[in-house]
């Protein structure tokens, strides 16, 4: 695995999954804490009210990653902690936090990059429409005003919405994630304020931001295959890839929203004059997650977009029960430079959980994320020989955090968390990225 010397080795966190001290120094409830109430959303009735309290812990935090030796560290400034009712008064001790986070990491020698938004919306702004409102959108550009006036001076790397699908689709047309409704109507809605809030939030940013700003969207994409060569099931496979990657990457790219998709909803997104123009403004980097491919078969009686993801026979899967495909990887990357002329893109997140097992030493043998990391970085590297203009990777996770509506149980870290006592150690696997990392910087970090 060859990487140009210029390439960024990182880690990736979100604050709702690792923060904990959800009511400390004026933090407001977000959306999240509303749904971990709500009986049988979460397993096992877990809640992220400690998670791997990071909020007081983070010192020892920056210190893993030094020793991981990581180039770069993503994480998000969670909106209710900055701006607690969504709008309005600022909470300078919020604010606080991150500033002292972004000085350590470059202290450490690692490049902060900033996600605005990872789904913690205040609670105060669902009450008033949530993101099927307008309004929401533009209180998202006034909350990246705050944080990029306030951290704009030393970081240079900023996401603005990581993966609007998961918000859209997943918590308002499955329900499966906050805030939990399933409206399709709604869900379409959300999508459109979704993607006008990166364009608005990008344009602050740029406008607030004291250094000049290198500003993405992060989208959450697969491969899409049919099952088979029915032309019902070709079909399909058109629809899932219309429903999971060109609805988002369509507008961002300048072309809009997705005829055949609009028509398969039967919901038009409520675009107004000026709209597509701010999403499609550019920017300077796609930012990719990529987790797993999808095979569909046609399912007309289910749920839109009427394509059904069926299990691969033989297939390798994690803990989650994704099928472990790192040539998509690959295909992804192509993708993007190729049909949608991406000229840097970062893999914002890659990783994969796994039942780990504490050996009596304490040590965490995780082989099969250690060969997960190893297959997609080499599929990454394919990419690049290729000529993809790839700058970074970040693996997910640095923690084992609180998995969203997976609770506590599925662990996704390079880095072991026991809940209970908040012990950190680093699993095999942090130790082969580690390694990796050495092989191009022999200073960086430490065994």
């Amino acid at each position: 695995m060859n990487f140009p010397a210029d390439f960024l080795f990182g880690a990736a966190t979100a604050a709702y999954q690792i923060e904990g001290a959800v009511t400390a120094d004026g933090r407001g409830p977000s959306i999240w804490d509303d749904f971990c109430r709500v009986p049988g959303a979460i397993a096992g009735g877990d809640t992220a009210d400690t998670a791997c309290e990071h909020y007081h812990r983070w010192r020892e935090d920056v210190a893993l990653m030094r020793r991981l030796g990581l180039d770069a560290y993503r994480f998000s400034v969670a909106w209710p902690r900055v701006i607690p009712d969504g709008a309005g008064a600022v909470n300078g001790l919020g604010l606080d936090f991150y500033d002292r986070l972004v000085d350590a990491l470059l202290d450490a020698g690692i490049r902060p990059f900033v996600t605005l938004y990872h789904w913690d919306l205040p609670s105060a702004l669902q009450a008033r429409g949530g993101w099927p409102a307008r309004d929401t959108a533009a209180r998202f550009a006034d909350f990246a005003a705050v944080v990029a006036a306030r951290l704009g001076d030393r970081v240079t790397d900023w996401t603005t919405v990581n993966e609007p699908l998961c918000t859209a689709w997943i918590g308002h047309l499955e329900g499966r994630f906050a805030p939990g409704v399933r409206d399709l109507r709604q869900a379409v809605h959300a999508s459109h304020h979704l993607l006008l809030a990166h364009g608005l939030g990008a344009a602050a940013v740029r406008a607030h931001a004291a250094a000049k700003p290198s500003i993405g969207l992060v989208n959450n994409l697969s491969p899409i295959e049919p099952a088979s060569d029915r032309d019902e099931d070709v079909r399909a496979a058109v629809r899932a890839d219309g429903h999971v990657n060109r609805w988002w990457l369509d507008p961002v790219h300048g072309r809009g929203y997705p005829a055949d998709m609009i028509e398969v909803y039967g919901v038009e997104p409520p675009v107004r004059a000026g709209d597509l123009e701010a999403i499609a403004a550019p920017v300077e980097y796609d930012g990719l997650n990529y987790y797993f491919r999808q095979i569909v078969e046609d399912d007309p009686t289910g749920p839109v977009p009427y394509a059904r993801q069926v299990p691969v026979p033989g297939a390798r899967v994690t803990a989650m029960g994704w099928e472990v495909h790192a040539p998509g990887l690959t295909e992804l990357l192509l993708r993007l430079r190729d049909e949608y002329g991406a000229a840097r893109i970062y893999i914002t997140e890659n990783g994969s959980a796994w039942d780990d097992k504490v050996g009596a030493d304490g040590s965490i043998n995780d082989a099969d994320r250690i060969a997960f990391l190893e297959d997609h970085l080499d599929a990454v590297a394919r990419a690049l020989r290729h000529g993809v203009p790839v700058k970074g990777y970040f693996a997910w996770s640095l923690l084992d955090n609180f998995e969203w509506a997976d609770g506590l149980d599925k662990r996704f870290g390079l880095v072991h968390v026991d809940y209970a006592t908040q012990t950190r150690t680093i699993k095999a696997s942090g130790h082969r990225y580690a390694e990796i990392i050495r092989s191009r910087h022999p200073r960086r970090g430490a065994p």
